[in-house]
């Protein structure tokens, strides 16, 4: 840990840099994490690779060693002139000064498909935005091999979990139909400056090459997925009715009796199988 925290005590110093709460920045300060991030991720020169959030560069100095080319995507101000002056050297190093949920990825994927075979996308994501992090990548439909990524544990938790058991909820469907998800190791909130109140985890979501559900309807999919989570409290019956996807209980009822389910079921009881069949008998 200490290569990491004298270098970025020695940067914050130097550039008079202080964590911005709004952004939710917090340093990571273990080169032992770094570096399970960068092989996780499985970073070769074959790889174009997308960091989101350098911040100081401690991620990217490494990623940059094993990389073909590293795209660096900061939204701070601040953090521009570190950047430039670190990595100022490398060839292989681009940086662009934007907010990834308005960034073109699909077009810097493909201007950049030629020269490098492989696409991934490696981040330390701040705890406030995460999930519509996440969720767009997903979304998109990225012509990506894999996304690597620091979240907040319970988070974590969250997307890595098995459809239909303990933690599940509406972002492990989204992410499990799109992805393969694998938590890589426990990071504590002390190797972190500022230390956050939580601690995180990173996680590995390896993109899936093709659909494992036989869908008629995609988005509807997603809305029945939303509304059986909108109230965790609530049945399956009852988020179908309040959301909008059934127009009356009866039809709720109809659903789960052919697919043998008790009316009390929950949302986070079903396979990810079973809401997509609920989506397909509700699309006819």
């Amino acid at each position: 840990m200490e290569s990491v925290l004298q270098e970025t005590k020695f940067l914050m110093k130097k550039y008079g840099i202080t964590a911005n709460k709004s952004l939710g920045q917090n340093f990571l300060i273990d080169d032992e994490i770094v570096a399970q991030i960068v092989n996780s991720a499985q970073v070769s020169k074959e790889d174009l690779v997308i960091e989101i959030g350098p911040g100081l560069g401690t991620l990217t100095a490494r990623l940059l060693e094993k990389a073909g080319k590293v795209v660096a995507i900061e939204l701070d101000d601040r953090m521009l002139k570190i950047l430039t002056d670190r990595f100022r050297i490398y060839d292989n190093f681009e940086l662009l000064h934007n907010d990834v949920l308005k960034v073109d990825l699909k077009q810097l994927i493909s201007a950049n498909k030629e020269q490098y075979s492989h696409v991934k996308i490696v981040a330390n994501l701040p705890y406030y935005i995460t999930t519509p992090i996440i969720m767009k990548l997903l979304e998109d439909k990225l012509k990506v091999e894999s996304i690597t990524v620091m979240v907040q544990k319970e988070v974590a938790d969250r997307i890595t979990a098995v459809p239909g058991e303990k933690y599940s909820g509406a972002i492990t469907y989204s992410v499990y139909y799109y992805a393969e998800p694998k938590e890589v190791c426990f990071v504590s909130k002390d190797n972190f400056i500022p230390s956050p109140e939580v601690d995180s985890a990173v996680i590995h979501l390896n993109i899936r090459e093709e659909s494992i559900l036989n869908l008629k309807d995609e988005v509807l999919f997603f809305k029945v997925i939303k509304a059986s989570f909108m109230q965790r409290r609530k049945t399956l019956l009852n988020g179908l009715l309040n959301g909008g996807i059934v127009s009356n209980k009866e039809e709720g009822k109809q659903i789960l009796e052919t697919l043998e389910l008790p009316e009390n079921v929950r949302g986070e009881s079903l396979t990810i199988q079973q809401f997509a069949e609920i989506t397909n008998m509700l699309s006819k």
